[in-house]
């Protein structure tokens, strides 16, 4: 391949998915005892109807500077983090005021790195810990911060405990996802750096999802004994979600062709790099859904009303997947297409509610006054 043409393939790859030794043995013991995306006995699942909608209920928040992570606190407020500026803030969820916590220290916020995904301890009503992704000078990791709301704005959060480290790290596809599942365990979703190679390495930690202690420990029932990886041959994992039946959804980027929506399974191969979108062969686990990456490029997911909602960057749009299990039951719809420009982070409010975080002043969009903004939406 000419030079140029390398380059611009290279430059290609990059947009689209930014936004666009012997391995162990899998324990099958081990496998069993962590969730999986399979139906309980009992009660039939409802399958949701083939067409849903989408309305924009108010404008919760506006001014936000490269958010990325969400967290409900539980009275109605949120916390959100900024990925530049490396700042967490709480929004009065009936007024919108924001108030600073304080600045994360340790972040090299550089490319796709920086603050990224937050989430608030199983046990935040008597810890008050928050849990953060970032990507620091050497590597991405997880640390947690106590949260005490009554000291002043921009000093209320405390020094960062480093619970985990050594995600690889790049200027894109450092994942960024994290959040505490039914099991009371943290996942992670990390990205390959851009490094194909390691998504398919059982022993590096990037192109994976973890599932840790809140400690920062591997998990106990972890599909490969000692490790905290739980599923691999991921590429970018920006977006984890549960059903009710507590299995696990993730959303990922493509390269040139295929972005994809997966029930995650313990232990499972997901392809990349031998495999981006469905595969008939190589015995890696298929998508549930697949999309071009002009159309999606996703990076949240949140569960609500049967369907997976799933953020889309590039694409510019709000996709939802009805399901039934763990498989469509139709074709996915896109709502608010070009209507708020980018969309990060979507996360579940409660019945038919969501929130909804815009990504326009991340350097890859075309912010307008208002921007970045936090939306509550009513779906079905």
């Amino acid at each position: 391949m000419p030079a140029v043409l390398a380059a611009a393939a290279l430059l290609l790859a990059a947009g689209c998915s930014s936004d666009d030794g012997a391995p162990p043995e899998k324990d099958a013991a081990a496998s069993s005892a962590a969730p999986a995306p399979s139906s309980p006995s009992g009660k039939a699942e409802e399958t949701p109807p083939a067409k849903g909608s989408v309305s924009v209920v108010r404008t919760v928040a506006t001014g936000l500077d490269s958010p990325w992570g969400l967290a409900p606190v539980g009275d109605g407020d949120l916390l959100v983090s900024s990925r530049d500026e490396a700042t967490i803030t709480r929004i009065d969820g009936e007024t919108g005021k924001k108030t600073e916590l304080g600045e994360v220290p340790g972040v090299a916020a550089e490319g796709e790195g920086g603050l990224l995904g937050i989430a608030l301890s199983p046990d935040f009503a008597s810890d008050h810990m928050i849990y953060a992704y970032f990507t620091s000078a050497s590597d991405n990791r997880i640390v947690r911060m106590l949260y005490n709301e009554r000291k002043p704005a921009g000093e209320q959060l405390g020094a960062p405990d480093t619970v985990f480290r050594g995600i690889p790290k790049g200027v894109v596809h450092n994942g960024g996802r994290i959040a505490f599942g039914p099991d009371r365990m943290l996942y992670a979703g990390t990205g390959e750096t851009g490094d194909t190679g390691l998504a398919q390495d059982k022993k590096s930690l990037g192109g994976k999802i973890l599932r840790l202690t809140p400690d920062g420990e591997p998990a106990p029932g972890n599909p490969f004994p000692g490790s905290p990886v739980y599923s691999y041959g991921h590429r970018n994992v920006q977006g984890l979600a549960w059903d009710g039946r507590q299995r696990l959804f993730a959303s990922e980027f493509g390269q040139n062709t295929w972005d994809e929506l997966n029930a995650v399974a313990p232990g499972d191969n997901y392809g990349w790099p031998e495999a981006e979108g469905h595969a008939d062969e190589g015995g890696f686990h298929n998508p549930i859904a697949q999309w071009s990456t002009a159309d999606a490029s996703p990076s949240g997911i949140a569960y609500a009303e049967g369907s997976v909602w799933m953020a889309g960057l590039r694409g510019e749009r709000l996709w939802r997947i009805p399901l039934k299990g763990t498989e469509a039951s139709a074709k996915p719809q896109a709502f608010l297409e070009e209507e708020y420009g980018r969309l990060r982070t979507v996360v579940a409010a409660g019945g038919d509610r969501l929130w909804l975080v815009t990504s326009n002043t991340d350097g890859r969009g075309d912010p307008k006054p208002e921007d970045d903004r936090v939306l509550e939406l009513k779906v079905s």
